[in-house]
């Protein structure tokens, strides 16, 4: 009997991480067997790295779609957390939740303001990793114009974050993952820190920009003020009853979306704690799976 993917991952979660990223985008295919278990985004030290420290090496951990249902999309996944923290059930439950509806999915470990970094450290890594995901969608016969963002709470903010502040890639990189373009191809914002100013989430913003940010950063990193028509669609939820992050943040984002004729799809329920995810049995979640899954087979993914 063929072993299912979760197995496989289990087995090899103890491998050693992929020396340099340029080796994971051989031009010959790689079966996802060799490269499961987390694969280091930079060849060497990270950018701005602060030590050697696991916290200082940022990974990409891969969740084969299923076979029978491959869509030929991929997605790539920010964990929640306060930019202190990563939320296993907002990265490897979402990673699982993708995998067995037919898209390739990609956790991302990124670096924190609890290890001492600040912004711009953490959108570097978040759109490296939107390369990567690309490039591997290319070598892997999957479709490069379908790779999808979604972001928890303070990854719904980093996601926000990338939809809003991607580059195109650089033709004549050596480095191939560095010709990718990072804009991801759509956003899915779970209950997400949006706005630094009235609504801010004040840990997120602390961990994300220090004690006392310049005031010009802090807007050109708030994303309801940041959206242009070049921002990709976006699937946003938020519930009114979330103490964490303001419901506002979610309903400034859609405004601004919808002022500058990006599609988009908003979910606004009035029952739910900040950071549940797909919930569990005494605390369940909104209906949002189900609507998300709609959505994305309505966008072709």
């Amino acid at each position: 009997m063929k072993p299912s993917p979760r197995l496989i991952l289990l087995a090899l979660c103890a491998a050693p991480l992929l020396p340099a990223a340029e080796k994971a985008v051989a031009p010959k295919a790689v079966p996802y067997a060799q490269i499961l278990g987390p694969i280091r985004l930079y060849d060497g030290d990270a950018p701005g790295a602060l030590g050697q420290r696991p916290q200082d090496i940022p990974t990409l951990t891969p969740f084969p779609a299923d076979a029978a249902r491959k869509t030929g999309a991929s997605i790539l996944i920010f964990p929640g957390g306060g930019y202190g923290g990563l939320a296993e059930h907002e990265g490897t439950g979402y990673a699982e939740w993708f995998a067995a509806r037919g898209i390739t999915a990609y956790v991302l470990k990124y670096r924190l303001g609890s290890a001492g970094y600040r912004h711009p450290v953490m959108l570097n890594d978040a759109a490296r990793a939107l390369r990567m995901v690309r490039a591997f969608a290319k070598r892997d016969g999957l479709d490069p114009a379908k790779v999808g963002v979604i972001g928890s709470s303070a990854g719904g903010h980093l996601a926000s974050t990338l939809v809003t502040h991607f580059t195109p890639g650089k033709p004549d990189a050596a480095d191939r993952v560095e010709r990718e373009s990072s804009r991801p191809d759509l956003g899915i914002l779970c209950y997400p820190v949006i706005s630094l100013l009235e609504f801010a989430h004040s840990g997120s913003r602390r961990n994300l920009l220090g004690d006392n940010p310049d005031p010009e950063l802090v807007r050109k990193l708030s994303s309801e003020l940041q959206v242009t028509k070049e921002t990709p669609p976006c699937f946003v939820w938020h519930t009114v009853e979330d103490k964490g992050v303001p419901v506002e943040n979610a309903l400034l984002f859609a405004s601004a979306l919808r002022r500058n004729g990006v599609p988009f799809s908003l979910h606004v329920y009035e029952k739910g704690a900040h950071g549940l995810g797909f919930g569990r049995p005494e605390k369940p979640a909104p209906p949002w799976g189900s609507q998300l899954e709609h959505w994305l087979k309505e966008r072709g993914f």
